[in-house]
């Protein structure tokens, strides 16, 4: 295997044989593939789904599926590495997805997840021919409370993951609202609460991550800021403010190195003050202490960028790992040499979860406007 995918919400961590030579990337205006080199340059060797906004991408390796989440289309697969697309939309109502996912059981079986805005959750077993819905996340008490910031204010499922030691305890983040385990493979739900006064009010819930040394510890991102739990969920401790460099974080990795560094990306500011700024002062940062403190990545990234990094993926190979990241102003930035030394691979069509582009556009907008009246005076 030598591609690597790129999305805001679908699968983000990839094992490859050898450095990647391909690409795929969801943008607001489909597919585009980029294709090159570790040291070479990358140009766009095939595009697909043009005029649809793809929020979520993966590939399932073992058989070759790869699904594309859009909002307000529904979902698409291909089974020819994406070279035709149809609609895989057999037992799915919304139109939206927003994040999948997948699991292999120890019987080689695949199961393949989708959320989606409203909250449902589907899973396939037959690779997208057809969809079961998980109903027991419509059961949810306090489902009526769930709420989106921006209209029309319907909260969706933003990240799914399992513990690697038991592929029936799945974590589900509900943005906003809710973050929830279940322990029987999703027939059945509970909420995991915060000690924190701030994420009992906001529940803005993005990624949890597991301890590559130890699942029952957590960590949890989002519009808050990162919390972690050493018992599972059971409890939580904050680890940081949305003062941190990344005060809006999102995609969340472990070093594949195994010495705890840990690596996130989003914006310095949450998408309100986009709407004025018109800036997200997004970054890459990394920890080394376990996630209490932060440091930007430099090495050819911007020190600021005006765009949201509104996703990222992590690419491993024997002897080596790398990122990607994709902005909301269409730069793809790329490290093979474990987050040393950036660079910029493709500027292509915008990369966007939901509606977070139109925040930076309104106050791009807002901005220029004030410029304008000042100079006037």
């Amino acid at each position: 295997m030598s591609t690597i995918y790129l999305s805001p919400n679908g699968v983000d961590d990839y094992r490859l044989d050898g450095p990647p030579a391909h690409l795929w990337v969801g943008t607001m205006n489909g597919l585009v593939r980029l294709s090159g080199g570790v040291e070479g340059p990358w140009q766009v060797t095939a595009e697909a789904l043009k005029g649809l906004h793809v929020g979520a991408l993966m590939c399932e390796s073992e058989k070759g599926g790869m699904f594309a989440g859009t909002h307000e289309h529904g979902l698409y697969r291909s089974l020819d590495g994406g070279g035709t697309w149809a609609a895989s939309m057999n037992g799915i109502e919304p139109l939206n997805i927003f994040t999948m996912t997948y699991r292999r059981l120890s019987d080689g079986h695949t199961d393949v997840f989708v959320g989606t805005e409203p909250a449902h959750l589907y899973r396939s077993s037959d690779l997208g021919d057809s969809w079961v819905e998980l109903t027991a996340l419509r059961d949810m008490p306090t489902r009526e409370r769930w709420s989106f910031p921006a209209p029309p204010h319907i909260a969706h499922v933003k990240h799914l993951t399992f513990d690697p030691r038991d592929h029936r305890t799945l974590y589900l983040c509900v943005e906003q609202g809710a973050l929830l385990k279940s322990l029987d493979d999703g027939q059945s739900f509970f909420e995991l609460h915060f000690q924190d006064e701030s994420y009992r009010q906001n529940r803005d819930t993005h990624r949890i991550v597991f301890h590559p040394e130890d699942a029952d510890v957590l960590y949890l991102d989002g519009g808050d800021g990162i919390s972690r739990s050493k018992d599972a969920g059971a409890s939580w401790e904050r680890l940081t403010t949305p003062e941190m460099r990344v005060g809006y974080p999102d995609q969340l990795f472990f070093s594949p190195d195994g010495d705890g560094t840990m690596f996130v990306c989003g914006g310095g500011t949450p998408p309100n003050i986009w709407r004025q700024t018109g800036n997200a002062v997004s970054a890459v940062a990394h920890s080394i202490d376990g996630g209490r403190n932060w440091t930007a990545l430099a090495g050819g990234l911007p020190d600021m960028l005006p765009g949201n990094l509104e996703a990222m993926s992590m690419f491993r190979w024997p002897g080596g790992f790398g990122l990607v990241a994709g902005s909301s102003d269409g730069e793809i930035y790329a490290s093979f040499d474990k987050g040393r030394h950036w660079r910029v691979i493709a500027t292509i069509g915008a990369v966007s979860k939901c509606v977070h582009h139109r925040n930076l556009n309104i106050g791009r907008a807002l901005v220029a406007q004030q410029s304008l009246a000042a100079q006037a005076r």
